[in-house]
């Protein structure tokens, strides 16, 4: 009865389950290699940031190449 009724050739099936499965496969790729530039990205803005924190820091402080400042 099962043969009657079923919806494909079992070689159909696991081919499309193949292809689906390489499909989704493909998308979890993807997601992780844009999560990954993103995260880079994050990364660079944040290293950015705290260097020109580290200048201004400096400006403050009395280190060479940096004005003093009072108070």
């Amino acid at each position: 009865m099962g043969i009657l009724f079923a919806p494909d050739k079992g070689s159909e099936t696991r081919e499309r389950v193949a292809r689906r499965g390489k499909e989704l496969k493909d998308k979890f790729n993807d997601l992780v290699d844009s999560l990954s530039d993103r995260f880079e990205s994050m990364k660079d803005e944040a290293d950015e940031f705290a260097e020109k924190a580290k200048e201004k820091a400096r400006s403050y402080s009395g280190e060479p190449g940096g004005a003093s400042w009072t108070g």
